[in-house]
C-alpha cells in the first residue's frame, strides 16, 4: 500500500525545485519520490551492514569463548599487513 507524505517548503523553493525537476522532464512529486526511494535503499544496505556486521562480532566472540583464537603480537601484525600492501603495490606495477 502507498502512502501519502506531506511537508512544507516556502513558496520560492517551490517554484525553484520545480522548474529543475520539470528541466530533466519529471514533476517535482517524481523527484521527491526518487529522493525517498533513494534514502530508503541507503537505509537498507545501513542495515544489512550492520546485521553482517554484529554477525562477525558475535563470530569472533564465540571463537575467542570456545578457545579457538589466535592471537598475534602487534609487530608480527605489523610486518604481515606491510607484506600484504607491499604484494597489491607491486601488482598493480
Amino acid at each position: 500500500m502507498d502512502t501519502r507524505i506531506q511537508f512544507r517548503v516556502d513558496e520560492e523553493t517551490k517554484r525553484l525545485a520545480q522548474l529543475m525537476a520539470e528541466s530533466q522532464g519529471r514533476t517535482l512529486s517524481d523527484a521527491c519520490r526518487e529522493l525517498a526511494e533513494s534514502l530508503a535503499e541507503e537505509q537498507r544496505k545501513t542495515m544489512c551492514h550492520d546485521v553482517w556486521l554484529s554477525a562477525q562480532i558475535n563470530a569472533a566472540f564465540d571463537k575467542f569463548d570456545n578457545g579457538r583464537a589466535n592471537f598475534i603480537e602487534h609487530d608480527e601484525a605489523k610486518s604481515l599487513m606491510e607484506a600484504r600492501k607491499q604484494k597489491i603495490r607491486n601488482r598493480d606495477k
